[in-house]
């Protein structure tokens, strides 16, 4: 690949583009907000002039409501020798440029798994991919040259391909990704009108589960609106294990001992299941989930402090495989929770208590 064009400059596309434009490719940058694209552009993300000719690669990056319309004019005009887009659903854009009559060899449909509470071309990075899957739905109707511009696009943005049909992606998109948002968001809501008094006791369990309702609304409005189906099948099965539920809970409030007995039950299967689900996610970089130990360390809230555990624990010989940071509440604290293999845990805590850090148990 020598150039693409990227049409759509959000945080995907600018993302996309500024990799790229790293590994010395070049990026020309279209977005029906004329400073959108200035401002990818500034980011070094590539240029807002128009390419001399067809490029290499169109790469669509606009809401998946608009996404067809746009590959389809991009197509007509000869714009690039393959087509992809990043849209987070992949049956209906499709199926709409079927419905449009055009020839669909050029084109692939892809969705790289990474995102940001934030939109737009500023929040965008060169690194924003790596690591994460790329997905890809190529048909029988795919040429291989363009298949083959996809499998580059995602070796240059360090993403790992993985090949699927496209109304299984968007199945699986569903309960992975679309779900979860819905669901943080609800959360979040019951907070909208609570007292203060209970806000203030926010800790990092609401912390985890609201992250992701930080989302812009509009932008998940057409995402939801492009696979309103599996996401309401997923919902649906939520919504049962809600009312089963509420239903133990309430058989806990009971005087009657059989009622009381079934609410446990109901508790423990939910939780079971729950345990049972989140063994599967897959652990760091991919692999299959790890237990680490936890060593948490009382930390001040002023500059250089997290620096300095980890300067400590890499003295120490040991590899934080993952971090966490619970702030207390009114003060200017917080506990740091590092994650390490279990072997490594008892010599971390000797190691940095002996350079003054406070562990807690």
């Amino acid at each position: 690949m020598r150039n693409a064009v990227v049409i759509g400059t959000g945080l995907v596309g600018t993302s996309a583009a500024l990799a790229l434009a790293g590994r010395g490719i070049t990026v020309y940058l279209v977005d029906h907000d004329p400073e959108s694209a200035r401002t990818a552009a500034a980011l070094g993300a590539g240029t807002d002039e128009a390419p001399d000719g067809p490029v290499d690669l169109a790469i669509v990056a606009v809401p998946p409501a608009h996404t067809a319309a746009v590959l389809a004019t991009a197509m007509r005009e000869g714009v690039a020798r393959g087509y992809l887009d990043v849209a987070s659903v992949k049956g209906g854009p499709r199926r709409e440029l079927e419905a449009l009559g055009l020839d669909l060899a050029p084109y692939i449909g892809t969705h790289p798994m990474a995102g940001k509470e934030r939109s737009g071309p500023l929040a965008g990075t060169a690194d924003l991919f790596e690591g994460r899957p790329w997905v890809l739905t190529p048909t029988r109707d795919t040429d291989t040259e363009v298949l083959n511009l996809a499998l580059e696009l995602v070796a240059l943005c360090r993403a790992v391909p993985v090949v699927m049909d496209a109304d299984a992606h968007d199945r699986a998109v569903a309960l992975v990704s679309h779900t979860p948002q819905l669901i943080s968001s609800m959360v979040a809501a019951r907070l909208e009108e609570a007292d203060e008094t209970a806000v203030r006791l926010c800790g990092q369990g609401i912390r985890d589960v609201t992250r992701i309702a930080a989302s812009d609304p509009r932008m998940w409005v057409d995402i939801l609106s492009a696979n309103p189906g599996p996401v309401a099948d997923v919902l649906a099965g939520v919504a049962a294990d809600l009312d089963e539920t509420v239903t133990a809970l309430r058989g806990l409030q009971s005087a009657d001992e059989d009622k009381r007995r079934a609410g446990t039950e109901g508790i423990q299967d939910v939780l079971r299941r729950g345990n049972a689900g989140r063994v599967r996610v897959p652990g760091k970089h991919g692999a299959a989930p790890a237990s680490y130990e936890v060593v948490a360390v009382l930390i001040s809230d002023r500059p250089g402090e997290l620096a300095g555990i980890f300067a400590d624990a890499g003295r120490a010989g040991v590899n934080v495989e993952d971090v966490r940071i619970e702030h207390a509440t009114g003060q200017q604290a917080g506990l740091v929770q590092l994650m390490v293999e279990p072997s490594a845990a008892p010599g971390l805590s000797a190691a940095l208590r002996e350079r003054g850090w406070s562990i807690r148990q």
